[in-house]
């Protein structure tokens, strides 16, 4: 099925480490939400950066703290970032960040507020940045192989049309796409209930399948079952899944697999923010169903492409990442045109066959690589969303 893709080449950002990014940011990366106010000062005062502003990073301890460090590390290592500033309150964890993102060889920076104040450190950075703004915007476009990209799936507002049409595409994409040698991710762990023993199968061999089989129930009843109210009636499905028509979590698990193809099986399972260690194929990453954290995490661990599938008209975006929709739904064209790249309505009208679907997906992916900016991203879509596992002290 990947006839005619092996060697297609995209024009990309080669990193020192020799991945590939498809954008060329200069990020201004806030290690904590008290940081957050100095960081936008710096992106405002240095035109060509972009701040990320959250709302962690302070008391966090154990495994929550890990997961936010190397959700910040990750982001900030991302290929689509060229250059980073850090901003931290305090010195030690803002080195620890600035060492993380610096294995990469990117040029980066560190600045802690304490014993400095906004003002200074504003000025301080605001320098550094314009350093790396000159920087970043010398490097060139390259030529690049289509199986260097790492692209990254989830869906949103799902409805039917999603599990028979826009789903089925980003699946048709990954049986196209992986054999010619991307590295690809999908997720969702509560929101494969119903069709575990289908995702535990398509594993590439019993022992990853029961790892992953492993995981997702330790999800189900340390996290699911152990904060229900009576059932998961207020999450899953989501309000509109229901207006779309999708009554039960079955239902949507059934039609989320779709995004994973007909041939595709993942070799290994990734921790949230967890970057791929052993090349190419596809990846399951242990991640929420909510869009902007899933997408957050899934940039963290190096995917600079995000295909999002949505049904009744999900809007996500991504600071660092373009997120590329795809709908088969008519009445979302009709009435969110603007929030949609992707159009594979005739699939349902029976206009389209769903091959020739992951063809138009993949020329769009082709088309974001090469610099064309996603509906996200020309509306100014730029969700940032941490993971948090529990309270902090």
């Amino acid at each position: 099925m990947s006839l005619g893709y092996e060697g297609r080449k995209i024009m990309g950002y080669r990193r020192e480490e020799g991945r590939v990014g498809v954008r060329n940011h200069v990020l201004i990366l806030p290690l904590d939400d008290i940081s957050n106010a100095a960081c936008e000062a710096v992106a405002n005062n240095i035109k060509g950066t972009i701040a990320i502003p959250h709302a962690y990073g302070r008391l966090q301890f154990g495994e929550d703290l890990e997961l936010h460090f190397k959700t910040i590390i990750g982001t900030g290592s991302n290929p689509n970032i060229a250059a980073c500033v850090v901003i931290g309150i305090e010195p030690g964890w803002t080195q620890r960040v600035v060492d993380g993102i610096a294995a990469t060889g990117k040029p980066v920076e560190g600045f802690s507020i304490e014993q400095n104040g906004d003002l200074k450190t504003i000025m301080n950075a605001s320098r550094a940045a314009k350093e790396m703004v000159h920087y970043a915007t010398e490097i060139q476009r390259e030529e690049c192989d289509i199986s260097e990209l790492w692209i990254s799936t989830k869906c949103g507002e799902s409805d039917t049309t999603t599990g028979l049409g826009a789903n089925p595409t980003v699946g048709n994409m990954y049986d196209k796409l992986l054999p010619v040698g991307i590295t690809g991710c999908f997720g969702e762990t509560s929101e494969i209930t119903g069709a575990e023993h289908i995702c535990r199968r398509r594993a590439v061999n019993e022992e990853v399948g029961d790892r992953w089989y492993k995981m997702w129930k330790t999800y189900q009843d340390e996290v699911i079952f152990a904060h229900q109210t009576d059932d998961l009636s207020d999450s899953q499905p989501t309000k509109g899944n229901i207006t779309g028509g999708l009554t039960t979590i079955e239902e949507k698990a059934l039609g989320n697999l779709e995004k994973i193809g007909r041939t595709s099986m993942y070799k290994e399972i990734l921790g949230p923010a967890e970057t791929p260690n052993s090349g190419e194929g596809l990846y399951f990453m242990d991640s929420s169903s909510a869009a902007a954290e899933c997408v957050t995490i899934m940039a963290a661990g190096g995917f600079v492409i995000h295909t999002f599938p949505t049904g009744q008209g999900n809007v996500i975006g991504h600071p660092i990442v373009p997120v590329i929709k795809i709908t088969a739904n008519p009445r979302t064209i009709r009435t969110m045109s603007e929030h949609i790249d992707v159009d594979v309505s005739g699939i349902l009208r029976r206009e389209m066959t769903i091959d020739q679907a992951g063809d138009v997906l993949i020329e769009m992916i082709c088309r974001t690589a090469n610099g064309r900016n996603t509906a996200a991203e020309a509306l100014g879509h730029r969700e940032f969303s941490m993971t948090k596992l529990y309270r902090s002290a």
